[in-house]
């Protein structure tokens, strides 16, 4: 839920946990059915993580979740904040947490300068977050905390004629609030071109699988290819005869640090050509496969209506 609100979320949520609703279960299941379940929702990462955490507290803890920060730090995707949420709000025990909201609220309090993303910012915001940070009902101080930073201390427009503590929140008293968290000068975002293959053969699609690592990592994706007037001859050297090439309308799709515009390219297969590559599959439409796409991918797929 960093970008995402948590009505949105919620589907996706049950959905997962209907599917896959004991660590043992999650552990077992292929990762392509677990990223299938994660369509939509980016941060693939983080779908891939939650499978390799399953699969090492089986294989590491008997499949029961560790329960100290210094032991769920080293599970994959897991940080010294999400730790801290987890055995506070979890487990009762007194742990410091220092998510964006957090972070917005101490900023704030104490004036904390220096961009948000700078090691000695963080420091200075992790001393805050642990001498704050209770013995006792902890669970109800960390869910407060966070909270108060989305629902009052918001990004813009802060509602501090509801905070319970304006008396003592120095950007409020110095009329600075917008100038906290400090952020460093953003830049434009690089923008990239790239062409993918729509390749069809009757209700099929060729698809190809990402790199594990990378963009949409382990993700079904269209192929990426060159420009339409070079396409014929490129895919004669995978060995494909295509026709009826056409170029679909440019999509863009923007990620956390660049953006894509993506133009694909409309072509039909005169055969629907065996794969000797496992990192290729045919794509049915009519019956398609529990696999991870990628949102723009999927919405590509959804606008072909090959008829049955």
């Amino acid at each position: 839920m960093q970008q995402t609100q948590v009505k949105t979320v919620i589907p996706y949520f049950e959905r997962f946990m209907k599917r896959f609703p004991t660590i043992e279960i999650l552990a077992k299941a292929p990762l392509d059915e677990v990223l299938h379940h994660w369509t939509g929702l980016g941060y693939y990462a983080r779908a891939r993580n939650l499978h390799r955490t399953a699969q090492q507290l089986v294989a590491d803890f008997d499949g029961n979740f560790p329960t100290t920060v210094e032991e769920i730090i080293e599970l994959p995707g897991i940080g010294r904040s999400t730790a801290g949420a987890i055995v506070s709000l979890g487990l009762g025990q007194r742990a410091a947490i220092l998510d964006g909201n957090v972070k917005r609220v101490l900023s704030r309090t104490h004036v904390v300068e220096g961009p948000i993303t700078l090691t000695s910012t963080l420091n200075a915001l992790w001393q805050l977050a642990e001498y704050y940070t209770p013995k006792n009902r902890v669970a109800d101080y960390n869910q407060a905390m966070m909270d108060l930073g989305a629902l009052i201390c918001t990004r813009s427009r802060p509602n501090c004629n509801h905070c319970p503590v304006t008396t003592h929140c120095q950007a409020y008293q110095t009329d600075r609030t917008s100038d906290f968290p400090q952020r460093k000068t953003s830049k434009p975002l690089p923008e990239h071109n790239i062409f993918v293959l729509l390749l069809t053969h009757q209700q099929h699609v060729l698809l190809q699988q990402r790199p594990a690592n990378g963009i949409w990592g382990n993700l079904w994706s269209l192929p990426e290819c060159p420009a339409p007037q070079q396409i014929k001859q490129w895919c004669k050297k995978q060995g494909w005869l295509i026709e009826e090439v056409t170029s679909w309308p440019t999509i863009r799709h923007t990620f956390s640090h660049f953006r894509w515009h993506i133009t694909p390219i409309f072509a039909v297969a005169n055969q629907r050509y065996r794969m000797t590559d496992d990192n290729y599959i045919w794509y049915n439409t009519h019956k398609p496969a529990s696999i991870g796409l990628a949102a723009p991918i999927k919405q590509l797929l959804e606008q072909l209506n090959i008829p049955r």
